[in-house]
């Protein structure tokens, strides 16, 4: 579930980003995508503004919605030491003292 709430933040935000760049500041707001004749007889300059806020402000509400989502998600997770500082040290065994090699007497 968590996998699946990060790839779609993660698509949201790449959307929202492409159409915030995609904005002008002076109001000639769809006028990059490469001036097709489309786009612009089928919109006036101030349509082509509001169609671009309303995605904008849908994209923003998923983003936000999203982001209130994961925390929420992930509040709620059992948090696991993944550090091999949080485990304690393991004593050291002590090993039996090596038995002296029988060395043959002579007679």
């Amino acid at each position: 579930m968590g996998t699946v709430l990060l790839v779609l933040q993660l698509i949201v935000a790449i959307f929202l980003v492409a159409v915030i760049l995609l904005q002008r500041s002076n109001g000639g707001a769809l006028s990059g995508l490469g001036g097709s004749t489309s786009v612009n007889g089928l919109l006036s300059a101030r349509g082509k503004g509001n169609i671009l806020t309303r995605i904008t402000a849908i994209l923003a509400t998923l983003f936000f919605c999203l982001s209130m989502a994961l925390s929420i998600y992930y509040s709620h997770m059992e948090v696991r030491s993944s550090s091999i500082l949080d485990v304690p040290a393991q004593p050291a065994q002590e090993q039996a003292p090596a038995s002296e090699p029988e060395v043959p007497v002579a007679e």
